[in-house]
């Protein structure tokens, strides 16, 4: 059954706050392979007129998935996340993320289509930090496979 078009737009609260930790970024740093010194080192990120490390691009995935879920457990959706895959990723950063950031992600449904049986949702995540800065903007597509016929 396809998706409901009229939540097109649809703005969720935005999340708590999650504040951003070197240890997180060095670990997630040492799991994508990422040996960029701006990520483990301070005095590294500070050469680079940081105040202190940064994260890799790809770490907000981290916070703005979970926010997804919002959109994603909505039950007036009627999304069926058993058959969900991650159909896409991108974003566009104003700033990179810091140690200490405190982040909040506001999500909004974009777009909903149905092809070939199959729902997909495209979901936009904007970061911000404590202060209200926007810091980037994360794109989701999940795809919510169609149900195999019997």
């Amino acid at each position: 059954m396809a998706l409901d078009q009229s939540f097109v737009g649809r703005t969720y609260p935005p999340t708590p706050a999650y504040e951003v930790g070197r240890e997180k970024i060095r670990e997630f740093a040492e799991a994508v392979g990422d040996t960029n010194p701006a990520y483990v080192d301070t005095e590294a990120a500070k050469a680079l007129g940081h105040p202190d490390v940064i994260a890799p691009p790809t770490f907000v995935f981290s916070i703005t998935f979970r926010a997804a879920g919002q959109v994603i457990e909505d039950p007036q959706l009627g999304l069926d996340y058993s058959r969900v895959v991650h159909g896409d990723q991108k974003f566009a950063y104003v700033r990179p993320v810091r140690a200490g950031d405190r982040l909040t992600v506001t999500s909004t449904i974009e777009a909903i289509k149905s092809m070939a049986g199959n729902d997909i949702v495209d979901i936009r995540g904007e970061v911000h930090d404590e202060s209200g800065e926007h810091v980037v903007t994360a794109w989701t597509k999940l795809v919510a496979r169609a149900a195999e016929e019997a």
